[in-house]
């Protein structure tokens, strides 16, 4: 068979190949994460599950762990691999404080642009460095930027990782005042839902865990107003953490 008839057969293998790599990206946007509330995060009723991406931070995280204690809140935080191996001390102190560990991956990197193999290498390498650090097996699985792919999909079955993404965020990597962050969380989030922040700055603007930081009180004013209680994902879709 002549090259180029070969190669104009392997285009449409290639691009359905492609298509269906990115078919959970899709499915897990806008309108149609009412179809999977489970991925999406949205729980039981009377309350909210609260979430923190990036970090261990040096500076983010201990000053969002005092402001939880606070509050009396405990909550979930994603994890990067190579963040708790830069900063193991602040990764424990999160599981000491009573919070949930979770897996943000191990580099904070698109899914999209990464083999199955890769993804699962990635949350393998995580997954062992966050529990021999923490104590904890994370359950729980967000990818970078919510963006999920097939490969995601099967990496995280395969680990025994149960994928969840957010239905409101603050933008708070965009370092903006802490109002701002509070009404962008406020626009979307309905009862049962779950909270995205950041308690890091290593993949957003510099300083932006301060913004967070100033949302909190802010965010628990609007919660208590509505009368919604501030829960672990655990605690908030029925599956807790296990110990490693």
């Amino acid at each position: 068979m002549p090259l180029a008839t070969t190669r104009r057969l392997a285009l449409p293998a290639l691009g359905a190949a492609a298509a269906a790599h990115a078919l959970p990206a899709v499915l897990a946007r806008g309108p149609a994460r009412r179809l999977t509330p489970g991925l999406a995060g949205q729980g039981r009723p009377g309350g909210v599950a609260l979430t923190f991406d990036d970090g261990p931070d040096p500076l983010g995280t201990p000053a969002v762990l005092e402001a939880l204690d606070d509050l009396g809140w405990r909550a979930t935080f994603f994890l990067l691999g190579t963040q708790v191996r830069r900063h193991p001390d602040v990764a424990r102190a999160v599981a000491a404080a009573g919070h949930e560990i979770a897996v943000h991956g191990d580099v904070h990197r698109n899914h999209l642009a990464r083999t199955p193999w890769e993804i699962r290498r990635d949350l393998a390498t995580a997954t062992a460095d966050i529990a021999g650090e923490t104590g904890v097996r994370p359950r729980w699985f967000r990818p970078p930027y919510g963006v999920l792919s097939t490969g995601t999909l099967w990496a995280a079955a395969d680990l025994d990782l149960q994928p969840v993404l957010w239905t409101a965020w603050g933008l708070d990597w965009r370092a903006g005042p802490a109002d701002d962050v509070v009404a962008a969380i406020m626009r979307s989030l309905r009862d049962g839902g779950t909270v995205l922040l950041h308690d890091s700055d290593c993949t957003s603007r510099l300083g932006s865990w301060r913004s967070t930081l100033a949302a909190l009180p802010l965010l628990a004013e609007e919660l208590r107003v509505r009368g919604l209680a501030v829960r672990t994902l655990g605690e908030h879709l029925g599956t807790e953490v296990r110990a490693h």
